[in-house]
């Protein structure tokens, strides 16, 4: 009887890499695939099929303050005014140490949609949360 294996992938298990830097100060990633879709009616009051449209991809990452200013520079450096203007590619890998496989995703042509930082009192570091989107994310 083969052995069964419940071990789930881990926070710890993921590298994030933008521009071939491993972003170290990663907490958190979230991305999705989405599709418009319609219900088509006709005679009668149920739908007679669903219609697909426009598939989109987005999602946010959460870095550390530091992440933020690394990928400003990196910004600046290649000629943009800020973030709001670059254009690049998110590699998700869960790399785990034993037990399940390397997963890569790729998020293609990610560009982040607003940038928006603070802190309040007693907080013991800035954690940023930028949203973007994206042409394509390739699974696997």
């Amino acid at each position: 009887m083969a052995e069964f294996n419940s071990r789930q992938y881990q926070f710890s298990d993921i590298q994030v890499v933008i521009k071939g830097r491993t972003i170290t100060g990663l907490r958190g990633i979230k991305y999705k695939v989405s599709q418009d879709k319609e219900v088509v009616y006709g005679a009668g009051n149920k739908g007679q099929f669903i219609q697909r449209g426009n598939i989109s991809y987005d999602g946010e990452i959460s870095l550390l303050q530091n992440e933020l200013l690394a990928l400003e520079r990196y910004a600046r450096e290649e000629g943009f005014e800020g973030l709001h203007d670059l254009q690049l590619n998110i590699v998700v890998a869960y790399a785990p140490e034993t037990g399940l496989p390397l997963t890569t995703d790729v998020i293609r042509g990610v560009e982040f949609t607003s940038v928006d930082t603070g802190m309040s009192q007693g907080d013991k570091m800035m954690e940023v949360t930028l949203p973007f989107i994206a042409l394509d994310i390739k699974k696997g």
